[in-house]
């Protein structure tokens, strides 16, 4: 049986962190990407979306902690801005 061709897959991410939830389920489906072994995932965070990667953030009441998602895709991805 044949090995998995890899694939590689980019997700570029221009919207603001918190008020929509667009890069939540853009980074959602990065986690899960990084998970398959034949998967490399790159993160490109462009303008309002460049704010999600600062350190210390004080995520919104109700809302998912953005900066927390990104590392956890770094370690296993690519996270550019």
């Amino acid at each position: 049986m044949d090995e998995p061709k890899s694939k590689q897959v980019l997700l570029i991410i221009n919207d603001a962190p918190y008020g929509n939830e667009r890069p939540y389920n853009a980074l959602r489906l990065a986690l899960n990407l990084v998970k398959r072994p034949s998967a490399r995932v790159r993160v490109f965070l462009m303008a309002d979306a460049v704010t999600g990667a600062l350190a210390g953030q004080k995520t919104p009441t109700g809302y998912y902690n953005i900066e927390r998602m990104m590392s956890s895709i770094a370690r296993r991805g690519e996270v550019a801005t």
